[in-house]
C-alpha cells in the first residue's frame, strides 16, 4: 500500500509563493507517477502537474512557468512550488500517486490542502 500526507496549504496574496509537500510512504517502488491535482468550488478536479518515475514533468497550461513539481527521493517527498499565484489558483490541492500494473490503474490520493489566494 501507499500513503500520502500533504502539508503546506494556506492563505497567500496574489503574486506570492507557496510550497506544498506530499510525504509518501509504503510501497513507493510500485509508483509510476506522482501528480498534483486541484479542485475549485463548483469545478471538476484538474491535473496541475505530474512527475514520472524517470523524472520527466508536465504541467497544465494555466500554471506553466509559475508552478514547479519536484521530488526528493531521499525523504520520499514530492513538492509543488507555486509562484506568482493568482486568485484563480484558489482550490483544494490533492497529491496523487498512480500505479499501473498491466492494464489496471490504481490512484491513491492525499487528504487535500486548501490554498486560498487573496487579491
Amino acid at each position: 500500500q501507499v500513503q500520502l500526507v500533504e502539508s503546506g496549504g494556506g492563505l497567500v496574496q496574489a503574486g506570492g509563493s507557496l510550497r506544498l509537500s506530499c510525504a509518501v510512504s509504503g510501497n513507493i517502488l510500485s509508483i509510476n507517477a506522482m501528480s498534483w491535482y486541484r479542485q475549485a468550488p463548483g469545478k471538476q478536479r484538474e491535473l496541475v502537474a505530474v512527475i514520472s518515475s524517470d523524472g520527466s514533468t508536465n504541467y497544465a497550461d494555466s500554471v506553466k512557468g509559475r508552478f514547479s513539481i519536484s521530488r526528493d527521493t531521499a525523504d520520499n517527498t514530492v513538492y509543488l512550488q507555486m509562484s506568482s499565484v493568482k486568485p484563480e489558483d484558489t482550490a483544494v490541492y490533492y497529491c496523487n500517486a498512480r500505479r499501473v500494473l498491466w492494464s489496471a490503474v490504481d490512484d491513491i490520493w492525499g487528504q487535500g490542502s486548501q490554498v486560498t489566494v487573496s487579491s
